[in-house]
């Protein structure tokens, strides 16, 4: 199941600047000096993308992060504006979980994580980030985890709130019933 979203850029998309990073290179005539940063996008609904670009300057190493992630945007199930079930993963040195949390808790998560669900449109989730303080190995692993989240199936009950003769009746049993006749068991 491929859940990145390609269709048009004409709704509104919010922008975050994660990190910006002054590289230097050493070279035989001087420093080569450029620049990376990190961003995030999202709708605030349920879809987030980020990206990294690099450049001779801070702006165009920022539009470069930013088409990159408007390209490759990433949709999320959201349930009840929090996450639809618990994610464990280990991305590089990476250990991220997330879980999901009741409505008006916020969210319980480091900075970055924080932004990107914000982005997603997650209000109420709880979490935590081990292993690593890189902030572009975290935003891929928060990334990472929240690609195996899937949508919450509706329950199946598996009793009926019809009574019999002071009983609960199974579904599976319904066929079998005669009018009158008592389920035990």
């Amino acid at each position: 199941m491929n859940n990145t979203d390609t269709t048009s850029f004409s709704e509104k998309l919010e922008e975050r600047v994660l990190l910006i990073r002054r590289v230097s290179k050493k070279t035989t005539g001087g420093n080569y000096v450029t620049f990376s940063a990190l961003v995030a996008v999202g709708d605030g609904k349920n879809r987030v993308g980020i990206g990294l670009g690099r450049g001779l300057e801070v702006p165009q190493a920022i539009n470069k992060a930013l088409n990159y992630a408007k390209k490759h945007l990433l949709v999320i199930p959201v349930t009840n504006s929090s996450l639809p079930h618990q994610v464990k993963l280990k991305f590089k040195a990476a250990l991220v979980l997330l879980k999901p949390a009741p409505l008006g808790t916020g969210l319980k998560v480091g900075s970055v994580a924080r932004v990107i669900l914000d982005l997603a449109g997650i209000h109420n989730a709880s979490g935590k980030i081990i292993g690593s303080r890189n902030q572009v190995v975290n935003t891929y692993a928060i990334i990472e985890a929240l690609k195996l989240l899937r949508p919450r199936k509706p329950r199946n009950l598996e009793f009926t709130p019809e009574v019999s003769q002071g009983h609960f009746v199974k579904n599976t049993n319904l066929s079998k019933l005669n009018k009158g006749s008592v389920v035990t068991g």
